[in-house]
């Protein structure tokens, strides 16, 4: 997976890296409910039966990201430059700087 890269340059908005935590716990959950709700539920009234919506369990603005945009290569090239220049200490160092951070964005 060291070549791999992302096809789509969209990133989430958040501190964490990933939501796989908080989908672990909401379809706990949903699986719960819906277990308790199909054992309540008498044999004749199952196909009447509806299953229980997303935003009834909880809610996708409490998780840990809060949306995605669109960072195009021209936008991650200049931000990459400008911290570079900021961190580095001499042109070699800035171009290495440069290049690992957009190696590191670029990827899954």
């Amino acid at each position: 997976m060291s070549r791999s890269r992302r096809k789509t340059p969209i990133v989430g908005h958040a501190t964490c890296r990933s939501e796989r935590e908080d989908k672990k716990l909401w379809h706990q959950r949903w699986r719960t409910r819906e277990r308790i709700a199909l054992a309540s539920v008498s044999p004749e009234a199952l196909s009447a039966y509806l299953s229980l919506l997303e935003n009834q369990i909880s809610n996708v603005w409490s998780m840990g990201k809060d949306g995605r945009s669109y960072w195009s290569i021209k936008r991650q090239a200049a931000t990459a430059d400008r911290i570079a220049n900021h961190k580095g200490r001499n042109l070699q160092e800035c171009a290495s700087l440069k290049k690992r951070l957009l190696r590191k964005w670029m990827s899954k």
